[in-house]
């Protein structure tokens, strides 16, 4: 049923499709929301939808839902939660570890099925942040490009959380930097297609350092509230 809640964020989503380039998709992050809210945003035009946990996920995916969009892993998860991430996400933007990739291409592999993966980058070096640092990044990549059943085909980063987002901006610029470098070494498995980088307040700065895939969430559903 519709609601003025729902009419808000359909309203919200719309305006916010508009500000969003060609080429560059718009993943709702729905950490929190209901069904109704969910659902209000992919009528809206939203075609990828975010999730941070995988028990929330598992709550809120109803059949219909799933097949109304495509959905993507972007909290941190955990080793035990993979077999239930496999078969509810398309796409994982948080991969972090050697032991994290071994265990998606385990459980991949049972379900026959190949995951297309972002590596998390810690750009900001942040202690209290996953993600792997700039410097292990290449390390990393070499250790997993080889596993079968995940499928590298780019980066994401948070960033560190700033009030005044051309703060974020030397850290998306990094984050390209390092994403133009691993494309450049053409390494077998790896793709770099996809660039995930930005949030409610710093989505159109990591636009312009070029991302095509940003996280919204809070500007969505809380349209008055102050970003940070």
């Amino acid at each position: 049923m519709e609601t003025q809640l729902t009419r808000d964020i359909a309203g919200s989503a719309r305006q916010i499709i508009g500000t969003i380039p060609k080429g560059v998709t718009l993943v709702a992050a729905v950490k929190g929301r209901t069904q109704a809210e969910v659902t209000a945003v992919i009528e809206a035009g939203i075609t990828h939808v975010g999730h941070n946990y995988v028990q929330e996920a598992r709550q809120t995916l109803t059949p219909a839902l799933r097949e109304a969009a495509r959905w993507h892993m972007i909290g941190h998860l955990q080793r035990n939660k993979v077999n239930w991430a496999v078969r509810l996400f398309d796409m994982i933007q948080t991969l972090d570890s050697v032991e994290l990739a071994h265990e998606i291409d385990r459980r991949c592999a049972r379900h026959g099925i190949i995951m297309p993966v972002l590596i998390e980058v810690n750009s900001g070096r942040e202690a209290r942040k996953t993600g792997v640092l700039p410097e292990k990044l290449d390390t990393l990549v070499e250790a997993i490009a080889d596993l079968e059943h995940i499928d590298i085909q780019g980066l994401m980063t948070m960033g560190p959380r700033f009030g005044d987002p051309e703060n974020a901006r030397p850290y998306f610029r990094a984050t390209r930097a390092a994403f133009e470098r691993l494309a450049k070494r053409a390494l077998p498995g790896v793709t770099m297609r996809t660039l995930s980088m930005g949030m409610s307040n710093t989505y159109l700065v990591a636009i312009e350092e070029g991302a095509n895939m940003v996280r919204i969430g809070t500007k969505l559903f809380e349209p008055q509230a102050e970003v940070t």
